[in-house]
């Protein structure tokens, strides 16, 4: 019985060993800092271009670049963020004749011209946790988002009625500079070139209550389409490279 016991804690002293050096063996996450660019794309209300629709933002494809990184807290989990610059584009001549259509239809009168100015500009910071999975040469990331919104500029209207040859007025909805809470989630995948260096693709998905929008002038919310606040719902597609430390 005492060679028999002798015999099986040497094999479970020798699998646990076996185990202890296979979790050693595995290879873990390191840290990084990565230099992302590629397309933000508006969708949902944020991309509309729906005049009946206030939360329309008439946002379009435009390019972001930024900085994406992590610093791993337990094994492969890590917090995360992301600094990113956004250029969602501005208005069309077809978006401001849409947009004075509808004023002159909702308004009733004579003639409305709309003219557009400036385009969305803004900044995201965002963080959260992220945990990634590695295989083989490559690690993918899943992480949550919350964090800000910083806008530069929205695009701004200058809405101009005119009931008569003699008589008109105008109408203004202004640029707006607010700061939002935001948040969302990315999902991105890193192929590794070196112990240093990965080459990467990462998609984010961003959502906010939105910019808040203020407005001047005659027949402000009187009838039709009066935009306090434009939502932000857009996704990310970026590539990037990554420095690993």
């Amino acid at each position: 019985m005492k060679k028999h016991l002798t015999i099986l804690s040497a094999v479970l002293i020798t699998l646990f060993s076996l185990n202890a050096k296979a979790q050693d063996d595995k290879p873990v996450a390191k840290s990084y800092l990565a230099f992302i660019g590629g397309t933000s794309i508006p969708i949902g209300s944020f991309a509309s271009t729906n005049y009946s629709d206030n939360k329309s933002g008439f946002a379009k494809k435009g390019v972001t670049l930024g900085l994406d990184g992590a610093v791993y807290i337990y094994k492969n989990l890590a917090i995360g963020a992301t600094f990113s610059f956004q250029d969602q584009g501005e208005l069309s001549q077809a978006d401001d004749q849409n947009l004075a259509n509808g004023y002159n239809t909702s308004f009733i009168k004579n003639q409305t011209s709309v003219t557009s100015e400036n385009r969305y500009h803004n900044i995201n910071l965002m963080a959260g946790p992220q945990y990634s999975f590695l295989y083989k040469n490559f690690t993918f990331d899943l992480r949550a988002d919350a964090g800000v919104i910083k806008s530069s500029s929205t695009p701004s209207l200058i809405i101009v009625f005119d009931y008569s040859a003699n008589s008109g007025s105008t109408y203004n909805q202004l640029s707006s500079g607010s700061t939002v809470l935001a948040y969302g989630g990315s999902f991105g995948f890193r192929y590794s070139l070196s112990d240093s260096w990965d080459a990467g693709i990462r998609v984010n998905y961003v959502t906010s209550s939105g910019f808040k929008v203020d407005n001047t002038g005659g027949d402000t919310g009187t009838v039709g389409r009066f935009q306090t606040k434009i939502p932000v719902n857009e996704i990310q597609t970026t590539i990037g490279m990554t420095l690993k430390f």
